[in-house]
């Protein structure tokens, strides 16, 4: 169980330490910031996917552990280490950032100034709910494929992102959003709640969907 943990700690902090670097250190544009996060996720699954499943996000452990693939103990220690890994990554960013004489108040955190929270929650319910579906569904022993599962998923999230990210960032994921909001603070922190539910009520639903579409998930 340790190196399960371990291997979702390290691939959630590749994800936030990547995708977040792209935002900040490389100042990318839209498709920059989409790769960095998509290929970062893809890293990891191929990585980290063999030790622990490759979850990388809370939503998807929900998702995960909805559908019978994971059990309930287990599914709090991914969440844990999760949480842990993208807090880590956001402290060791923070302090590149401010080693390179830049400003520390943008961490690449989550907020959504031209949306009411509502029609935030909604975009970010939507697309973490389109994510899971691609998740459970290449990850299917009955219809997934295990070779191209990491590079299918990556691709997805890069194009969610795309997506959402000048509505509300593109999160997807409570762990991506929770470790630059708690050093960022301002809106980004207030509104974090956004960033934690909603993902969480599309994977709920991505959940029952799956065990519908694909028959089983036992």
């Amino acid at each position: 169980m340790v190196k399960k943990l371990t291997a979702e700690f390290m691939g959630t902090f590749l994800l936030v330490f990547l995708g977040t670097g792209a935002v900040v250190l490389a100042k990318g544009d839209a498709l920059t910031i989409a790769l960095g996060f998509g290929l970062a996720i893809t890293i990891s699954a191929y990585a980290f996917g063999g030790i622990s499943g490759g979850h990388f996000n809370p939503a998807v452990t929900t998702a995960m552990l909805i559908n019978k693939r994971i059990a309930g103990s287990d599914a709090l220690g991914y969440i844990i280490a999760q949480f842990a890994g993208a807090t880590v990554a956001s402290a060791i960013a923070k302090w590149f950032i401010g080693a390179a004489g830049m400003s520390t108040a943008n961490l690449a955190q989550t907020d959504f100034p031209k949306l009411s929270a509502g029609s935030a929650f909604a975009v970010e319910a939507v697309v973490t709910f389109l994510f899971l579906m691609v998740i459970l569904s290449v990850t299917s022993s009955k219809y997934g494929n295990s070779q191209f599962a990491g590079l299918a998923i990556g691709v997805s999230l890069a194009l969610l992102i795309m997506f959402a990210l000048n509505l509300t960032g593109g999160s997807l994921n409570p762990a991506r959003s929770f470790g630059p909001a708690i050093f960022a603070g301002g809106s980004a922190l207030s509104h974090l709640w956004v960033y934690i539910l909603a993902p969480e009520v599309g994977a709920i639903v991505a959940a029952f969907a799956a065990k519908y579409l694909l028959g089983s998930e036992e």
